[in-house]
């Protein structure tokens, strides 16, 4: 009997030293939030976030006084000021504000986490995959605005503590400044985002609109993209996007005993390496 149990616990140890081979430690591109002014160190529920911020509620980087901030005319966040060419008409500024909530509540830009120069933050995100109908919608439902210059991360005029339009600029129509939506979504913050032509619900997009009844969809995409940059030549090695597949790959008689060995497992002991199965 000793023998079995012996062998039992030794095809155990196999079947988890399988599972630990197959099974990747938590990837540092997902579920993640930047180091910035004013993002959590790491994404949780919240259960108030206020109004265009909500469908962030349930897995955020944002607190609710942050999702509150973004909804002012002239937010505590970063003192800036979007009536800096007279008043922003409503339509107008919900896309900024969903801008904001997206790039302040979201934990699925990891794939586009670059270091950043400023004082206020030492990450950013740059060449965000935006989805064709989010960069389209933004821009027709500005383009009867005004505005006087294309990149608003810099170059203000601070003198009164809120941002002005530099000296000698005009305010000139929305559309002049920003011909095309590509120009809107890529040059007004410094290259966050990137157009593309992917649409909603494609898997290949970052959408700043969606039904929070339906899932966060950006979560696919950041996997996507995380994969896709593993596997990448500057990347490192090429590696499944599916961890399913893997799964799929071993032998059958592993698999039947994986279950097993999960439950046998004692919780203290529950670890592949340095990584937890809690990270998984």
């Amino acid at each position: 009997t000793g023998l079995a149990m012996g062998m039992g616990v030794g095809q155990v140890m196999l079947v988890l030293l399988a599972a630990c081979a197959v099974m990747p430690a938590k990837d540092p591109l997902l579920n993640i939030c930047m180091d910035a002014k004013h993002h959590k160190t790491k994404p949780g529920p919240e259960g108030k976030l206020h109004d265009q911020c909500a469908p962030w509620k349930d897995n955020a980087c944002c607190t609710a006084n942050t999702s509150s901030e973004a909804h002012k005319d002239q937010s505590n966040l970063y003192n800036f000021n979007w009536n800096h060419c007279g008043l922003m008409p409503p339509k107008c500024k919900r896309h900024f504000i969903q801008d904001t909530c997206l790039y302040e509540c979201s934990p699925n830009l990891g794939p586009w986490i670059d270091q950043a120069d400023s004082s206020w933050r030492r990450e950013r995100i740059l060449h965000v995959p935006l989805c064709k109908e989010d960069c389209e919608e933004w821009w027709e439902d500005c383009k009867d605005y005004l505005a006087c210059k294309e990149n608003w991360h810099k170059g203000w005029n601070w003198a009164t503590g809120t941002n002005r339009c530099p000296w000698g600029s005009v305010c000139r129509p929305f559309n002049q400044v920003f011909p095309r939506p590509k120009d809107l979504c890529e040059k007004i913050w410094s290259n966050s985002y990137k157009y593309t032509t992917e649409h909603r619900g494609s898997g290949r997009c970052i959408q700043m609109w969606f039904d929070p009844a339906q899932g966060n969809p950006n979560v696919v995409v950041a996997k996507y993209y995380a994969w896709k940059k593993r596997s990448s030549p500057a990347g490192m090695e090429n590696v499944t996007p599916e961890t399913d597949k893997a799964v799929r790959d071993l032998p059958w008689s592993v698999l039947v005993l994986l279950p097993l060995a999960l439950v046998m497992l004692p919780e203290g002991g529950r670890g592949c390496g340095s990584h937890g199965w809690g990270s998984l």
